[in-house]
C-alpha cells in the first residue's frame, strides 16, 4: 500500500487521509504539529515499551528455570513467594491510598448495571451494542430459554405470551411493588407505588421508575396487539440494561493492517460524533441503523429530565506487545500498536469532549479507554505516561483520559494495588478476565508440570482467590463511587436460563458490572442488580480479610494424575475443536469474535482469550508428556473436518479437512499448538496476525 512521509513516519495513506480529512476537521489541530508530536510519541513508546517486553522475557525465563530445578516437586508457597520477590515479580506493597480519579460518569461510579465488549469492526454491532442501554424485557423473555424453554416455531404464541406477561409483572412487584395490591392482576397502568419516590416521571409510551439506581419503563398502549389484551393496557416493560459498552480493538478484532485499523477507527469516530450508521439487508427488508436519541421524562412536578439513550462508550486499545505495518517508524520498524490506538481513539473522542457532533458520550467530560495484557505496576505506569503525553499532544486536562485495567494476567493479579497505585488519578475500572487469566496462568506454570484439564481449572485455588481479592483490593483502594469493578464474560448467547441462575452470583460479589454477549443478554442481567443491591453489599465485603496470595500464586499442576487414554483423547480432541472453530474464522474471513459451535454443538462466543487457553493448554500436555504430537495431529484432522461440518451452510466458508497442507487457517492452528509454548506469554496475536496477512495477500 502506498504511504505518506509524516514527520519522518511512513504512514499508510489510507490511515493518513483518513485522519486529516475526517478525524481532525473541525479540531483546530495543526496537521503538521499532530505529526510530529504524535512521532516521539511513537519513539518513545517503542523504546519504553521494548524494555518492559524485555522484563516480561527475562522474569519467565527465571520461572521456567526454577520449575525445571524442582522437576515438578509441589512448591512451598512461602518458597514461592520468596523467589517470586527476589526476581522483581512480586513488588512491596503501597501504603494504604485511595484513588483520586475525577469526572467520572454516573455509568462508572454510582450505578451497577450490565456490560457489552464489541468489535469495532463490525459497525451494525457496534449501534445494536450502542442502543442496549434499554431492552424490553417482554422480548427477551419471549425469544429466549429464559423461561425454561424455546419459542415454538411460527406465529405468535398466545400462552407463551401469558407466561412473559407473568414473570414481568413478577418482576414489577419486586422492584417496584404496589401501594396496593399486585402488578399481576392490576388494571390500572397508573395505580400508585407504595414508595411514591421510585416515580420519576412520564414518558411518550408510560411510566418510569427507579430502584437500585436503574430506570425501568412500563408501556402503556392499548392499541398495540399486546397492550390491548392486557387489562392495564401494559405492552411491554423496557429496562435499562447495558450502562456502558467496550468498543474492542483488541480480543474481539482481527486487526491486522491499515485497512484494518482505518475501519476501526472510522466506526470509533462515529460514535463519537454521533452520526455512525449502518444500511444491511434483513430477510429482503433494506433497514438502517442509528444511534438512539436521549429520553425525555416528564417530572410529576412538570419539569423535565433528560436520560441516556445509548450506553456510555469505552474503547479498548490493544496491549503493550503489538506492532502495527500502518506507520513505519524511520528505522524501518513497525509502530507500537498500543501507542497509536492510544493518539487516534483520544482524536476521535474530542469531537465528543467539544460537543461537536450529533450526540455526547461523556457527560462528565472523559475519554474512557480500556488497556488490556498489561504484566504488574511498571506497565501501568507505562500507560498512565503514555495518555500524559497524549493529553498534552491534544491540548486535554491532565487525567482526561480515563484507564480501564484488565486484571487478567498473573504479574497484575499478584501485585493489584500497585497497579491501581501507578494509575490512580484516572482509573475507573477494573475487570476479572477468567480466559486470558487462565491462558497466562498455565504459561507462567508452563514447565511446572502437567496442568488439570480445563473443565477442572475453575476449581483451582487461584481462581477464588482472584476473582475474590480483585473486588477486596478495588474497594480498598477507593474505587467505590469512582470506577467500575467487572466480572467477566457469559459465553453461552443461547443459554439464558442458565446465565440467570448463574450470573446472579456476580453482583452479589460487589462488583458493580459483568460482561454479557449480547444486547438481550444484557437485558436479562439486568435483572440480577434489581434482585442485589450492589452498594449495600460493600461495606461487608471490605471489612472482609483479603484473601491469601499464597492460594493465587498456587499453580494448577495436576498433581499424581491418572487419566485414562479415552480422557486424554477428550481433552485434546475438545481442545482442538475449539481452537479450529474460532482460527478458521479469524484466517479466511477475519472475524475476530463470534459464535462457535463447541464439540457438543453449544454455541459459545470465542475470542483470542478462549484460543490463548486451549493453545497453551495443549502446549503444556505435549511438554510433559500427556499426550503426544501424533495424538494431536491426528485430532486437529479429525476435529477440522467436524468444523467444515458445522460450518457447511456458510457460503463463505472455505474447508480444511480436504487438503490440510493448502489451509492457511489449518497451519495457524497447528503452529498455536505446537509453537505455543514458545509464544511471549502465550499470547496467540503474533501467529494470527502473520497467517491473516497471508491470507490477505
Amino acid at each position: 500500500m502506498p504511504t505518506l512521509d509524516r514527520a519522518g513516519l511512513q504512514v499508510d495513506a489510507e490511515l493518513a487521509t483518513f485522519l486529516e480529512q475526517e478525524a481532525m476537521p473541525g479540531l483546530g489541530l495543526d496537521a503538521d504539529a499532530f505529526w510530529a508530536g504524535a512521532a516521539g510519541i511513537l519513539a518513545w513508546a517503542a523504546e519504553r515499551g521494548g524494555r518492559l517486553l524485555a522484563v516480561r522475557d527475562d522474569l519467565q525465563a527465571r520461572i521456567d528455570a526454577w520449575h525445571e530445578v524442582r522437576k515438578g516437586t509441589p512448591p512451598d508457597p512461602a518458597e514461592t513467594r520468596r523467589f517470586l520477590t527476589e526476581i522483581g515479580y512480586l513488588v512491596p506493597e503501597p501504603a494504604p491510598f485511595t484513588v483520586g480519579t475525577t469526572r467520572v460518569d454516573p455509568e462508572v461510579a454510582t450505578l451497577a448495571g450490565p456490560q457489552l465488549v464489541v468489535p469495532s469492526l463490525n459497525a451494525r454491532f457496534v449501534l445494536n451494542a450502542a442502543n442496549a442501554r434499554w431492552g424490553s424485557l417482554y422480548d427477551a423473555l419471549y425469544g429466549t430459554d429464559a423461561l425454561g424453554d424455546l419459542p415454538p416455531p411460527g406465529p405468535y404464541d398466545a400462552a407463551r405470551g401469558a407466561r412473559v406477561v407473568a414473570r414481568a409483572r413478577a418482576f414489577l412487584d419486586e422492584a417496584v411493588p404496589l401501594a396496593s395490591g399486585s402488578w399481576t392482576d392490576c388494571a390500572d397502568a397508573d395505580a400508585a407505588l407504595a414508595e411514591p419516590s421510585q416515580e420519576v416521571g412520564r414518558t411518550a409510551r408510560g411510566r418510569l421508575f427507579r430502584h437500585h439506581g436503574l430506570h425501568l419503563e412500563v408501556i402503556v398502549d392499548r392499541a398495540h396487539p399486546i397492550g390491548a389484551t392486557d387489562p392495564a393496557g401494559i405492552a411491554d416493560v423496557v429496562l435499562e440494561a447495558a450502562l456502558s459498552t467496550i468498543v474492542d480493538l483488541e480480543d474481539s478484532v482481527a486487526a491486522v493492517d491499515a485497512a484494518d485499523k482505518t475501519a476501526a477507527y472510522r466506526n470509533w469516530l462515529g460514535l463519537m460524533r454521533g452520526d455512525l450508521s449502518e444500511t444491511f439487508d434483513k430477510g429482503g427488508t433494506t433497514l438502517t441503523r442509528d444511534l438512539a436519541p436521549d429520553r425525555t421524562v416528564t417530572r410529576p412536578d412538570g419539569s423535565t429530565v433528560t436520560l441516556p439513550g445509548r450506553s456510555l462508550l469505552f474503547v479498548r486499545n490493544v496491549g503493550h506487545l503489538m506492532t502495527t505495518p500502518a506507520v513505519v517508524m524511520p528505522d524501518g520498524s513497525e509502530a507500537p500498536e498500543g501507542a497509536l490506538d492510544a493518539i487516534v481513539t483520544a482524536l476521535c473522542a474530542l469531537h465528543d469532549l467539544r460537543g461537536l457532533g450529533r450526540l455526547r458520550n461523556s457527560r462528565a467530560g472523559s475519554i474512557y479507554v480500556v488497556k488490556p495484557k498489561m504484566h504488574g505496576p511498571d506497565e501501568c505506569a507505562f500507560t498512565d505516561d503514555l495518555f500524559d503525553r497524549v493529553e498534552d499532544l491534544l491540548g486535554l486536562d491532565r487525567h482526561t483520559i480515563k484507564v480501564g485495567v484488565m486484571d487478567e494476567e498473573r504479574r497484575t493479579s499478584a501485585n493489584l494495588a500497585a497497579c491501581i497505585h501507578a494509575v490512580r488519578d484516572r482509573i475507573v475500572f477494573i475487570n476479572t478476565g477468567f480466559l486470558d487469566r487462565t491462558g497466562d496462568e498455565i504459561h507462567t506454570c508452563m514447565r511446572g508440570g502437567p496442568v488439570v484439564r480445563k473443565a477442572d481449572m475453575k476449581a483451582s485455588a487461584w481462581i477464588a482467590a482472584y476473582e475474590a481479592r480483585n473486588v477486596a483490593i478495588g474497594l480498598q483502594c477507593g474505587l467505590g463511587g469512582r470506577a467500575q469493578i467487572g466480572k467477566g464474560m457469559w459465553a453461552a448467547p443461547d443459554r439464558m436460563a442458565e446465565m440467570l441462575e448463574q450470573k446472579a452470583a456476580h453482583p452479589k460479589t460487589g462488583a458493580n458490572t459483568a460482561w454479557v454477549p449480547s444486547p438481550t443478554a444484557a437485558t436479562l442481567h439486568a435483572l440480577h442488580y434489581h434482585q442485589t443491591d450492589v452498594f449495600a453489599l460493600r461495606d461487608q465485603i471490605i471489612a472482609r480479610a483479603v484473601p491469601s496470595l499464597d492460594d493465587l500464586l498456587t499453580p494448577p499442576l495436576a498433581a499424581g494424575r491418572n487419566w485414562s487414554e479415552a480422557e486424554v483423547i477428550e481433552e485434546i480432541e475438545n481442545n482442538c475443536q475449539g481452537l479450529l472453530g474460532y482460527v478458521v474464522r479469524w484466517i479466511d474471513q477475519g472475524v475476530g469474535c463470534s459464535k462457535v459451535p463447541d464439540v457438543h454443538d453449544v454455541g459459545l462466543m470465542e475470542d483470542r482469550a478462549t484460543l490463548r487457553i486451549s493453545s497453551q493448554h495443549l502446549a503444556n500436555w505435549l511438554m510433559h508428556g500427556v499426550c503426544t504430537r501424533d495424538q494431536v495431529e491426528a485430532a486437529l484432522l479429525k476435529m477440522a473436518a467436524r468444523v467444515d461440518a458445522q460450518n457447511a451452510a456458510d457460503p463463505l466458508y472455505r474447508p480444511m479437512a480436504p487438503d490440510p497442507d493448502a489451509s492457511l487457517a489449518f497451519q495457524a492452528a497447528r503452529a498455536l499448538v505446537f509453537e505455543g509454548a514458545a509464544q511471549p506469554n502465550g499470547y496467540t496475536e503474533p501467529l494470527l496476525h502473520r497467517f491473516r496477512r497471508a491470507k490477505k495477500r
